[in-house]
């Protein structure tokens, strides 16, 4: 499993618990022994550098391949980002057809489909992947799936399995996520200083927990099924569940105003959003999972509100795992990170 020391990777890990698989994670830095990472047996890989010819022999033997790999920052070099979740999955299936992989799951999202339909409602795995222009990220997401398309079309082994989860929230995710998205110089106290929640009121997004995510990675391993599938709550975010978690009083802005101030301070460096993130919010169609349902046997079993929730006490905690990836957020450490290695938005190990 490539990223098995992340978000959705840790939970995967303790969905395969007790299965008596033998696991193989793979990532850039190893996370310490202790659960639930001693549950596998560890490779050190970055593929935004290996190649095919160095990531063979990790699959050999392998019965499937968990692809879990993308990167958000270094934010500002959009270079790096597509060499890890492009040229990343160029070099996986690469690798998975030498050695003979029957089967990979890759990990897409809803953001590689095309903005949603105009007059609302929900898509299936139908709807374009061809992204959200204005975000690298949803950009590289439509880039691989043309990858995946391509390389179906030429009817090699392993059989894909696509899975496009909403946002995925968990609580042990809060410091990554504050890491990545708060000041460095702001404290995780600043969530319950915030007065207002100045947002469209058309708002609304999938979410899913991480949970049920690695819920749905183990059904596809062990069913083997082809093809994509969506992953999401049965009710989106919107503007009222995110006010109420932040205890904030919803304050009707529209979009445009808040994309230009999220870009002014973008580009000021005032914070780490990219404004095309905003861009995304607003057009990422909300899913219909009766694909997953129906052939995954996946239903969700967090709502999406319980699911921001447990998020948001993981942020105001600062939990976080033994894995580099998703350890503890403090000030004090984002100063001394910053000092030592430059702004996370720049540094290729955040």
């Amino acid at each position: 499993m490539l990223g098995a020391s992340g978000n959705v990777g840790t939970a995967v890990l303790e969905a395969f618990a007790g299965d008596g698989h033998d696991l193989v994670g793979v990532c850039r830095r190893v996370p310490p022994e202790g659960a639930p990472y001693d549950g596998a047996r560890w490779q050190s890989v970055d593929l935004a550098r290996t190649t095919a010819d160095e990531l063979e022999p990790v699959f050999r033997g392998a019965d499937a391949v968990v692809n879990l790999v993308w990167a958000f920052q270094p934010a500002r070099d959009t270079g790096y980002l597509e060499r890890v979740g492009v040229g990343g999955l160029r070099t996986v299936l690469e690798a998975a057809r030498r050695a003979e992989i029957p089967h990979l799951v890759h990990m897409s999202s809803v953001g590689a489909y095309a903005a949603g339909p105009a007059e609302g409602g929900r898509v299936d795995e139908s709807w374009p992947t061809t992204g959200i222009p204005t975000l690298a990220y949803s950009r590289h997401k439509a880039a691989a799936e043309r990858l995946l398309d391509a390389h179906e079309a030429a009817g090699d082994p392993p059989v894909i399995t696509r899975l496009r989860p909403g946002l995925v929230l968990q609580r042990r995710a809060g410091s990554a996520l504050l890491r990545y998205g708060l000041p460095a110089f702001l404290p995780r106290a600043t969530l319950d200083l915030v007065p207002v929640l100045p947002l469209d009121e058309r708002f609304a997004i999938p979410v899913v927990h991480t949970s049920d995510v690695a819920a749905a990675v183990r059904n596809a391993v062990q069913r083997g099924v082809a093809g994509a599938f969506n992953l999401s709550a049965d009710d989106p975010i919107t503007r009222r569940e995110l006010a109420e978690v932040l205890h904030a009083v919803p304050v009707a802005v529209p979009r445009p105003v808040v994309r230009a101030a999220v870009a002014a301070g973008w580009t000021l460096r005032l914070h780490r959003l990219d404004p095309g993130w905003i861009d995304l919010a607003f057009a990422t169609p909300l899913i219909d999972t009766t694909r997953a349902r129906e052939h995954l046997g996946w239903s969700p079993t967090w709502s999406a509100r319980d699911a921001l929730r447990d998020l948001m006490i993981g942020m105001r905690s600062a939990e976080a795992t033994a894995s580099p990836v998703l350890r503890r957020r403090t000030v004090l450490g984002e100063a001394l990170d910053g000092t030592r290695l430059g702004p996370i938005t720049r540094r290729a190990l955040p």
